[in-house]
């Protein structure tokens, strides 16, 4: 099973969901929300990580799902 970190990006045809260092999306999408629906699932499922993209491709957040190599203290 692969580990890689999901990435929602702007896509022509609405986002895609790219696994990191696909050159293809793995699903495609009409609205941004679907996409990380569909993004958070495969990620929850690999036990990856989950970067959702602005229309800029700037990461504007981020999700772990699985071990978290920086859990919060306290």
């Amino acid at each position: 099973m692969s580990h890689k970190n999901q990435h929602v990006v702007p896509h022509e045809a609405g986002w895609a969901v790219k696994g990191a260092g696909n050159q293809k999306a793995t699903s495609v999408h009409p609205t941004q929300a679907k996409a990380i629906a569909a993004a958070k699932e495969t990620a929850k499922s690999h036990g990856s990580e989950m970067l959702i993209h602005g229309r800029n491709g700037q990461i504007r957040e981020r999700n772990t799902y699985g071990s978290d190599p920086y859990p919060p203290k306290g």
